[in-house]
């Protein structure tokens, strides 16, 4: 593992279906502050457009996923 760290993309997902998976990023630790207040349940966020996903505490879909609920603010993310 290098010490060089990929700079974070506009928009991430840890699901590794997804389109906005970038596997080099999660080697390290990420930290996502959000409306300016560090949340650790983050599943996908997107700093332009001002949004994180985090999953529903009850809600699943058809396959047993927890649904994703769409929270809009002031998003910043970084290397821990």
């Amino acid at each position: 593992m290098s010490d060089s760290k990929p700079e974070l993309p506009n928009h991430l997902s840890i699901n590794p279906r997804s389109p906005h998976y970038v596997e080099a990023c999660f080697e390290f630790d990420i930290g996502i502050r959000f409306k300016g207040k560090e949340r650790t349940d983050v599943e996908e966020y997107n700093i332009s457009e001002g949004w994180v996903k985090v999953a529903s505490p009850t809600a699943k879909d058809r396959f047993g996923r927890p649904l994703l609920m769409k929270l809009k603010g002031e998003v910043e993310a970084f290397y821990k």
